[in-house]
């Protein structure tokens, strides 16, 4: 990965003059973005050993970083918990986020849960967490139950998607009416790198780039569409170069690195709430575990890459970076894992309190009021029950 430094005002930077982003700037891929550079000039700021990158600084201060890790441990603990629930036949398919985490949290904290939208996919946990979404909720959506899928009034984030791509019109659709009310909040989708050869991505983009609707395309490029490799998705050297064709700006970062991630989400985000309109950032990270619950990456993966990026864990890097700070220990790891737990665990217990859902509930919430025709079924369905 190449180390960026240089500020830059505002605006569009050409990957020919690769920088670092400073308060409002992004490091963008313009139109004269050549396949050459690839991945070798993601945006990185802290390297595998927590080092920062000479005459680098974090746009983020040692409490917020704190915070951020603590998110990236969430995730990284709800994994176990939820393979382990899941094994015993007590919750629903679960797509873990390990390897993931900075890229994740690190976009999730360049964005304000007062006034912009999260669109997920199904690998995000820790962001929704950060918006405001209760962990019970989204237990109840892995125990199949309707309220799992009802997003509680202020909470700007849509439901789990789990069709590729299938939520990205409508985050266009959001980020378009919030610009057409006035209002100046931001939409951030998350897809993965195997979501950009669905044609609701290439509907999206076009649109986004049609209206200048203040969206960020935030591509997980993790290395797998479930057992296809990136190469065989696509020809290109990098999914960041597909902007391009919309007229917006693309950018590529180093996914492991919590700070490179939130400084070029900072800079989109800022970008598009000034008018400037969307951004495609391709977050270059790695599925360390299975696509999901039901995958077994032990007859694909080669265990080689596996370890090598095992090594880039984006956990560790943080920590290390806390450390030489002065602002980590293993007490402090302890302490945290210990509170994670019994998060978890209490909200498991709430929500092993909900009532389970009748099959009634098969007509609610399909619309804000019955339809003539979901009314005549809902009393067909009454009277033959």
């Amino acid at each position: 990965m190449r180390k960026y430094t240089r500020t830059h005002e505002v605006g569009k930077v050409a990957v020919s003059q690769p920088a670092l982003t400073s308060g409002s700037g992004i490091v963008v891929i313009e139109p004269q973005f050549r396949p050459e550079h690839g991945h070798a000039d993601a945006v990185t700021l802290l390297d595998p050993h927590g080092r920062l990158a000479p005459d680098a600084a974090s746009v983020m201060d040692d409490a917020e970083v704190g915070a951020a890790l603590r998110l990236m441990l969430f995730g990284r603990v709800f994994d176990r918990k939820a393979f382990s629930l899941q094994r015993q036949g007590r919750f629903g398919t679960y797509s873990p986020i390990e390897g993931q985490e900075a890229s994740v949290v690190g976009a999730a904290f360049a964005l304000d849960p007062g006034r912009d939208w999260i669109v997920p996919q199904y690998r995000e946990l820790p962001a929704l967490l950060r918006h405001g979404l209760p962990l019970t909720r989204y237990l109840l959506y892995h125990f199949g139950h309707p309220l799992g899928g009802h997003i509680p009034e202020g909470v700007n984030v849509l439901p789990t998607q789990i069709s590729l791509a299938a939520q990205l019109p409508h985050a266009v659709g959001l980020a378009w009416g919030l610009h057409q009310q006035g209002r100046d909040g931001v939409v951030c989708a998350f897809v993965g790198d195997g979501a950009t050869s669905e044609g609701d991505f290439h509907e999206a983009c076009n649109l986004a780039g049609v209206v200048n609707a203040p969206v960020i395309f935030f591509v997980q490029n993790n290395g797998w569409a479930i057992s296809t490799p990136r190469e065989r998705q696509s020809a290109a050297s990098s999914l960041a170069v597909r902007a391009v064709g919309y007229g917006f700006p693309g950018a590529v970062v180093d996914g492991n690195d919590l700070l490179a991630v939130h400084a070029v989400v900072s800079g989109a985000v800022d970008r598009a709430r000034a008018g400037g309109g969307p951004t495609l950032v391709e977050s270059v990270t790695y599925r360390i575990g299975p696509h999901n619950t039901s995958d077994d990456p032990s007859r694909y993966a080669d265990t080689e890459a596996l370890e090598d990026w095992r090594n880039r864990d984006p956990i560790v890097r943080v920590q290390r970076y806390l450390e030489a700070r002065g602002k980590w220990d293993e007490a402090a790891a302890e302490r945290v894992r210990a509170e994670i737990d019994a998060e978890i665990n209490a909200a498991l217990e709430e929500a092993w309190q909900v009532s389970p859902a009748g099959n009634e509930a098969l007509f609610d919430h399909v619309f804000l009021a019955d339809t003539p025709r979901l009314a005549d079924q809902r009393r067909t369905w009454a009277k033959e029950h």
